[in-house]
């Protein structure tokens, strides 16, 4: 990938079934996920689309705003859109924009996968999945084959791990979700731990004798 984490997301000029946008002026002051597909007509492709509108309410819910990616055209993108649509059993609007380019966001971004190819043998766009805080840094990145489709569950947790993380002095271990116990982080002593989290922590007894690991409640919750 051509970005790395904390690197500051590039201010995209785009070209959507919404119009021109310009990524800084569409994200505002939400959290934003960018994410790319091979190909528009494509059956992966299309339970991708469809479960990301299905959970579009959530990702609001979490202050965070959608917008998809393909090389293909505007014209195709809209018919697709209807496609997506009836297979996933959709009604309304559809509640993102998907951008068409024309390679030059996907060669920007390092999206282009060597091994999938058109039929004039020139690269697709992998499944890349881009989290972008408020601070337009790049939070998260995933890459995906074309004959994998993504978990938007896992998604879904992520986000909330990294808006989480990014308030509190706390990381989240494998399979967390929300509500869970977390970890508080190495850098706090003790003693900051115990004026942090006013529900206290919990200090596993290792064979190292070091109290490296400590579970705090999800701070979140009330």
């Amino acid at each position: 990938m051509s970005l790395k984490l904390g690197d500051t997301f590039p201010n995209l000029s785009m070209k959507t079934t919404w119009g021109n946008l310009n990524l800084y002026d569409y994200l505002g002051e939400s959290w934003g996920i960018l994410f790319s597909h091979p190909a528009d007509y494509t059956p992966v492709c299309t339970t991708e689309l469809g479960a990301a509108a299905k959970y579009a309410p959530e990702f609001k819910e979490l202050n965070t705003k959608l917008i998809g990616l393909s090389i293909d055209t505007m014209a195709d993108h809209e018919g697709w859109i209807k496609d997506i649509q009836d297979y996933n059993k959709l009604e309304g609007g559809f509640p993102f924009p998907l951008i068409s380019d024309d390679r030059t966001i996907a060669t920007q971004l390092g999206m282009l996968d060597p091994d999938e190819l058109d039929s004039t043998g020139t690269p697709l766009t992998a499944r890349a999945v881009f989290v972008i805080g408020p601070d337009r840094k790049l939070k998260l990145s995933l890459l995906y084959p074309a004959t994998t489709g993504r978990n938007f569950d896992e998604i879904i947790r992520v986000v909330k791990s990294l808006q989480l993380t990014a308030l509190h002095k706390v990381a989240t271990p494998q399979n967390w979700k929300s509500g869970d116990k977390c970890m508080v982080v190495p850098s706090l002593t003790d003693e900051q731990a115990t004026k942090r989290f006013a529900k206290g922590f919990e200090k596993a007894s290792l064979p190292s004798g070091k109290g490296y690991i400590r579970l705090t409640p999800d701070p979140s919750q009330s």
